[in-house]
């Protein structure tokens, strides 16, 4: 399937959810959203009446062309487009209201006639969450290229080198696999450089964001990952690095050794992997994200390491999460989650444990749900590898 089909499918998803919450049109202006809705990003508006076609107003970049695009300087200009065009004014009317400014969400709705404002954040998540077939294309294409570079991580170890230094490694190759760099988080509290390399007892160092596993980072402005740990023997490194080589990222986590690890740490390992198997033979569509986490938390559990799954000191609450665009995308798989599986869905799994004073292990696959299961699209050896 072409862009521009999987294009047209997208926006027909959104009108359908617009006329279900019987609005009159939505305008979109954050960067994910106006890529899912155009394969690019502007700086201004797309607005998608219920019915019919969508409209640009543009600020930039100049040159922009195609159909039905109008260019602005401010938004109060949208009214006087919609009026040079003969469009009615919304009734009612979507805007990101989770994401945009108060002040700009204020704005736009003056500039719209005052009209009724709901919300369209949680209407593009819940749309995007359920992926078309040239996405699922593309998070193919990205798992391939994430696991070539993850074979080449061997090679960047040295004796004697720090997290921080392993890292930078790991993302010079990236780059070169054809890594943007950049990655896109929801919400605030998230940001992060690439992905994150946690070894030691660093990966015991609870963070304020809403991640499997903290680390203490660099600066208290970025509490999150290496921190500057000097590479030692019977450390385990967690390599936790993000899959963006297209817009749509998937998520993969391996565990490399300094030399020997305690039992203890191969055996959560294990356990880890146990938890993804059992999962696996569970999910299907229908199934409940609630019902998963639970099948996770009887397996750990069983094996008595409760005091160490997704963390010790501070445990996260979840064993999976959506991607897509963004890293953390519905579904959840939490205890509290409401969702159930979809065909179509993607989702990283991340059954993890830290073992104090060694770091974290455990794995992290990206999956897509099947009409009859689970296809994992990361594919890429999952034992503790040890570096030589």
């Amino acid at each position: 399937m072409r862009m521009s089909e999987d294009l047209l499918m997208r926006r027909e998803r959104v009108q359908k959810a617009l006329q279900q919450m019987d609005a009159d049109g939505c305008l979109l202006t954050v960067d994910v959203n106006l890529y899912y809705m155009t394969g690019r990003v502007f700086g201004g508006y797309f607005y998608l009446p219920a019915e019919g076609e969508p409209v640009f107003f543009v600020k930039r970049p100049n040159g922009f062309s195609g159909d039905r695009v109008l260019f602005i300087r401010k938004p109060e200009q949208i009214a006087d487009c919609f009026a040079s065009q003969g469009w009615p004014l919304p009734r009612k009317l979507l805007l990101e209201t989770d994401e945009i400014s108060y002040s700009e969400c204020i704005r736009l709705q003056a500039a719209f006639g005052s009209p009724v404002v709901d919300n369209a954040t949680t209407l593009m998540r819940q749309v995007r969450m359920i992926k078309t077939p040239w996405e699922i294309d593309c998070f193919r294409l990205s798992a391939r290229q994430h696991a070539k570079t993850y074979s080449e991580i061997p090679a960047c170890f040295r004796p004697g080198m720090t997290d921080l230094e392993l890292q930078a490694a790991i993302e010079y190759r990236m780059r070169l696999n054809g890594s943007f760099g950049l990655f896109h988080a929801f919400g605030p509290n998230m940001n992060i450089f690439m992905g994150s390399i946690l070894t030691g007892s660093n990966a015991e160092t609870p963070s304020p964001y809403d991640f499997a596993l903290g680390g203490g980072g660099q600066t208290p402005l970025c509490p999150i990952g290496a921190n500057g740990t000097v590479l030692k023997e019977g450390m385990a490194v967690m390599v936790d690095m993000v899959g963006n080589y297209t817009a749509y990222l998937t998520d993969m986590t391996r565990v490399f050794a300094v030399g020997k690890l305690p039992e203890r740490a191969y055996r959560a390992h294990r356990t880890s992997q146990a938890i993804q198997e059992k999962i696996v033979q569970a999910a299907r569509p229908g199934v409940s994200c609630a019902d998963l986490y639970g099948i996770a938390m009887a397996e750990v559990e069983r094996e008595g390491l409760t005091d160490c799954f997704m963390g010790t000191r501070q445990q996260a609450k979840f064993v999976g999460h959506g991607i897509g665009l963004e890293i953390n995308e519905p579904p959840v798989l939490a205890s509290r989650s409401k969702e159930v599986l979809q065909p179509n869905m993607v989702f990283a799994l991340e059954p993890k444990f830290v073992i104090p004073g060694v770091g974290a292990v455990g794995i992290e696959n990206s999956f897509l749900v099947t009409e009859t299961g689970l296809e994992k699209i990361t594919l890429f050896e999952e034992d503790i590898k040890c570096f030589s």
